[in-house]
């Protein structure tokens, strides 16, 4: 853990374990996300998550609403990536204004994270292969493409990335707020759609509204 740390904040990228796939970590720096792009092979406007131990480090970042807590509680913990407001304009690569937050649960990203705060957390993988499912057979991957990665041991989960939602926070300015899933993953759709058919019908109004 001691070396993964040191590499991040250094500015180097780590492989990491999470809930459900490997993860590739960086600081939200400019030479590291640089490094991360260059090593993902991955084009500047696909943003990448970041992952954070919790809800306070996340504060520091995005604008956070009181129902949050709610939906991420009625979902296994880590399954959900949210999609929030910047507090301030970030780079590019990590959304900009919109910027996704992932709340950890493995217990090594965790104390991972709360040694370092906040690292990207997108899958440990060259962009367009399929990731691998640990987290030593994904930082073989990236060292035999050339790359210089650390990499944490540690059992990842189902293999299925975290299912990806846009808050209703960000969802425009329609006359009815919403939440949109733009990538589904261990946490199929129809049960996010659900969860928030059954808060908005048992609020009797919209939330934020």
């Amino acid at each position: 853990m001691k070396d993964a740390v040191k590499i991040a904040l250094s500015g180097g990228c780590i492989v990491y374990p999470t809930s459900t796939q490997p993860a590739l970590g960086c600081i939200p720096s400019p030479k590291a996300l640089d490094l991360l792009f260059r090593i993902k092979n991955r084009p500047k406007n696909m943003p990448v998550s970041i992952g954070v131990a919790n809800l306070e480090q996340a504060k520091a970042l995005v604008e956070l609403t009181d129902d949050i807590p709610d939906l991420l509680d009625s979902f296994p913990e880590g399954s959900i990536t949210l999609v929030l407001p910047a507090i301030e304009t970030l780079d590019k690569r990590l959304g900009g204004d919109k910027i996704a937050i992932r709340v950890v649960t493995h217990p090594i990203a965790k104390a991972l994270l709360q040694a370092t705060g906040p690292l990207t957390a997108t899958s440990a993988n060259i962009s367009g292969m399929t990731p691998e499912q640990t987290c030593e057979d994904a930082a073989s991957t990236l060292i035999e493409a050339g790359h210089k990665v650390g990499v944490i041991s540690g059992n990842t989960g189902s293999g299925l990335p975290s299912t990806l939602i846009a808050w209703y926070s960000v969802c425009g300015t329609s006359e009815r707020a919403s939440i949109e899933v733009l990538r589904e993953g261990i946490i199929p759709t129809k049960e996010v759609q659900s969860w928030w058919k059954n808060r908005t019908s048992n609020s009797g109004e919209m939330p934020g509204m």
